[in-house]
């Protein structure tokens, strides 16, 4: 008895911690990727700060203090750039930036599909739902998606959906797939709850899953589009 009681309050215990567990690997990976973002800024801080005052730089080059400025440094100029985007004198600096980055050849690949990447899952695509499920890698396997775009097949006219499959828990990488519409499992998750559920590697979601769309209750493939 004293040995069911011993190992019951064990499960209980590790299902407890677990969703502690799981937010503090998502929050620090986020808190490392911004530090390292900021660390240059660190480093040329230091650099700075050591030819006035080497007792300070050598306190701002501490362990816990570096990474803790070099995210704050990092809030900071996101905030800052954001600011500058919503202001006028804001948007021509950054187009001159995009004409820039534009005259380069192979950065300009990768910096304007990025770009109308992030564009394109600000903006609902017309007709369609955002997030929806797709057969990958295999049919009868799901694979949460986000549609970024619908377009004709050629000859057919079938409607064709470019859908970014993102891999957990770092949504940056994933999947680009092209779908026919009628192939997709529509959902009606939100952006947040999408991407929580892909960073949380699936701890973190809603309270049910949109039935397949051969398993409909009326016999019939749902409706993809909206009226």
């Amino acid at each position: 008895m004293r040995a069911l009681k011993v190992q019951r309050y064990l499960i209980t215990g590790l299902l407890t911690i677990i969703p502690l567990w799981v937010t503090w690997l998502v929050f620090s990976f986020v808190l490392r990727l911004l530090a390292g973002l900021g660390a240059p800024l660190v480093a040329a801080l230091v650099g700075a700060v050591h030819a006035l005052s080497p007792h300070l730089a050598e306190i701002l080059d501490r362990d816990w203090i570096n990474p803790a400025l070099a995210l704050l440094l990092t809030l900071l100029a996101l905030y800052a750039i954001g600011w500058m985007a919503s202001r006028m004198l804001g948007r021509r600096l950054f187009g001159w930036f995009d004409d820039l980055m534009a005259r380069i050849p192979l950065v300009r690949t990768i910096y304007d599909g990025t770009k109308q990447l992030m564009a394109a899952m600000r903006k609902k695509p017309a007709g369609t739902q955002r997030v929806v499920l797709v057969d990958f890698p295999r049919i009868g396997i799901k694979a949460l998606g986000f549609v970024t775009r619908v377009m004709p097949e050629a000859g057919s006219g079938r409607e064709m959906a470019a859908v970014f499959v993102p891999t957990a828990p770092n949504p940056t990488g994933g999947y680009l797939l092209v779908v026919p519409i009628e192939e997709l499992t529509p959902t009606d998750w939100t952006m947040d709850q999408a991407m929580a559920f892909v960073i949380s590697g699936g701890a973190v979601a809603p309270d049910s899953v949109p039935a397949s769309r051969a398993l409909a209750d009326d016999g019939e493939l749902p409706n993809l589009t909206k009226s």
